[in-house]
């Protein structure tokens, strides 16, 4: 899966450069990546629940949540990253419901406005719809263990592209490896 998880991201940044949200160098967080373990489990029942009908904003949304904890790490870590995993993701998720996710995140999290909502959600958009044709191109039989792999590594990726665009909307310059 490291093959996978790689060429994922390289697809993933080299369009999001092309946008102009992330720099030539990926930004290394690790107090936002350590927590992706546990946001995934937290995340994982309703990503799987929906991504049949809704691959999209199964993919989507936990690039949100990257963004998310990418900005409560800014604001304070010491609060957010104190909390329990499922209840911080849980109390993202019920302030207006898992299908209105993504405008909680960009509003009130973000406090983006109408545009940059706009411009953000449609980047995002993208970026599922370039996951979901890539892993959809992978050479697993669906409903196996690779398949569940595959599905965890494109959420990960997913995560790390939303942290990348908020640490560089923030106007971190942190160096890291690509």
């Amino acid at each position: 899966m490291n093959n996978y998880g790689d060429k994922l991201k390289q697809i993933l940044l080299q369009y999001l450069r092309q946008e102009n949200v992330v720099g030539e160098r990926f930004p290394i967080c690790p107090d936002v990546e350590e927590r992706w373990q546990d946001m995934l489990h937290a995340y994982l029942p309703d990503g799987v629940r929906e991504f049949n009908e809704y691959p999209m904003v199964s993919l989507g949304w936990v690039m949100f949540l990257g963004m998310a904890m990418a900005k409560f790490w800014d604001e304070d870590w010491e609060i957010y990253g104190a909390l329990n995993p499922l209840s911080l993701y849980e109390g993202i998720r019920d302030k207006r419901g898992f299908d209105e996710m993504d405008e909680y995140i960009l509003e009130d999290v973000l406090k983006l406005d109408e545009e940059g909502c706009k411009k953000m959600t449609e980047i995002v958009a993208e970026c599922a719809s370039i996951t979901n044709t890539i892993l959809r191109k992978e050479d697993v039989e669906p409903g196996t263990k690779e398949a569940l792999e595959a599905y965890m590594e494109s959420l990960h990726q997913m995560y790390l592209m939303g942290m990348a665009v908020e640490l560089n909307a923030m106007g971190y310059k942190m160096l890291g490896l690509n």
